[in-house]
């Protein structure tokens, strides 16, 4: 029988352990959260678990083989290297920690201690997801040209985290799970409209990351939006594939849509033909995610198999989310130091911006996005180049 602790009885907590419930051959023996109201509703899901405010005594008890931490974000790393030092198998909620460096550090002390480490990126373990992944992989989409993400909802707002480390490991996870591509560049901006007592998080981000072979990916994360949507479109050359979350009875539908080219040997012009046929809704296992990610924690503790979502995994994510954020920081420093030149202060701030801009696309390949203006002033030197040629061509 493998025992189970349980760090943290907020929000994901309860979720974790009415699922650890289902699983055969384990057992929660042990709940731990500072605030004793929320020991005394854990009581009541589990009579039979012991209970306390400290976190350290789950650590450092003998009878507890694997802990699960549904902390907040900034406490993960320090809990999870805890509990791998003294030889428990962790389940951490993600993302795994808020720095690549430290998600590094967990995944060489669980491999030297030969302990499980696993991130809960819950959305993999979904019946949908894994029926998307084995589309993929079948290549019955073809080509995959692109990936858009939406994940929009009223709140929920964090006290310690923006909009982009509070939803974006979702889709970073399910990027990095059903395409097997490396990321080329990332580039990230973010809106703070909503602020107060010195409070002021993004709570609206746009992310794109270009993928190896001209793949890109584009996500938008809201935590101002009146309807909740949770929705993935994947345009592939021979079909296209929407994955919606929230639509329980559909969740995969497979379009025979698409575009094709056909060349027109006497006319020497490639024509564009556009394909409409079958809409495919394909069956899905209805299992809940979590119950799902439950049972292979502790298989993996009982077999020593590998996890889907290993130390890895949850590093890939962390490496998209700190890049990410970095862009967003580099693009608000540009902003703030514009609006200083813009009322006369020194233009050093505005040099030092864009150096550390540069340094940041060098060092992690942020890339940041071309701005409009800029653009425009772009096409319209290339109108006045051509316009120019024709007319010397015709001696005018």
């Amino acid at each position: 029988m493998i025992n189970i602790g349980v760090i943290g009885y907020g929000y994901w907590g309860p979720n974790v352990i009415r699922n650890m419930l289902k699983v055969a051959g384990c057992q929660v023996v042990a709940v731990a959260d500072k605030r004793t109201d929320r020991l005394e509703a854990a009581k009541c899901l589990n009579p039979g678990m012991k209970v306390t405010t400290s976190a350290r005594e789950l650590v450092e008890s003998d009878y507890i083989d694997g802990i699960v931490i549904a902390t907040p974000i900034s406490t993960h790393f320090e809990l999870a290297k805890a509990c791998i030092s003294q030889g428990k198998h962790v389940l951490v909620e993600k993302p795994m920690t808020t720095t690549v460096a430290d998600a590094r550090e967990l995944i060489h002390l669980a491999q030297q201690m030969g302990r499980v480490l696993m991130v809960d990126h819950t959305f993999i373990y979904s019946g949908a997801v894994r029926k998307l992944r084995d589309i993929i992989d079948s290549g019955e989409l073809g080509e995959i040209y692109y990936y858009d993400s939406v994940r929009l909802n009223l709140g929920l707002f964090q006290p310690d985290v923006n909009v982009l480390w509070d939803l974006a490991p979702h889709d970073f996870s399910l990027l990095t799970y059903l395409l097997n591509k490396k990321p080329i560049h990332v580039s990230a901006q973010g809106s703070s409209p909503v602020r107060w007592n010195g409070w002021k998080q993004e709570s609206i981000a746009y992310v794109t990351v270009e993928l190896e072979s001209g793949v890109l990916a584009h996500f938008h994360l809201n935590w101002l939006s009146p309807v909740k949507l949770r929705r993935t479109l994947i345009g592939g050359s021979r079909r296209m594939v929407i994955y919606d979350h929230l639509d329980s009875d559909n969740q995969v539908k497979i379009f025979d849509k698409g575009v094709e080219i056909l060349e027109d040997q006497e006319r020497y012009k490639a024509l564009v033909q556009y394909r409409t046929g079958d809409l495919l809704v394909p069956k899905v296992d209805q299992t809940e995610a979590l119950e799902t990610a439950c049972r292979h924690f502790i298989h993996c503790i009982q077999t020593g198999e590998k996890p889907i979502t290993d130390g890895y995994a949850g590093l890939r994510v962390v490496e998209l989310l700190q890049t990410a954020e970095r862009s967003i920081k580099e693009a608000r420093s540009i902003k703030e130091a514009k609006e200083d030149l813009k009322y006369g202060n020194s233009t050093n701030s505005l040099h030092s911006a864009k150096r550390e801009t540069r340094q940041g696309c060098e060092d992690l390949q942020v890339c940041q996005p071309v701005r409009l203006r800029d653009w425009r002033s772009q096409q319209d030197w290339s109108i006045r180049r051509s316009t120019k040629r024709r007319k010397d061509r015709s001696g005018l």
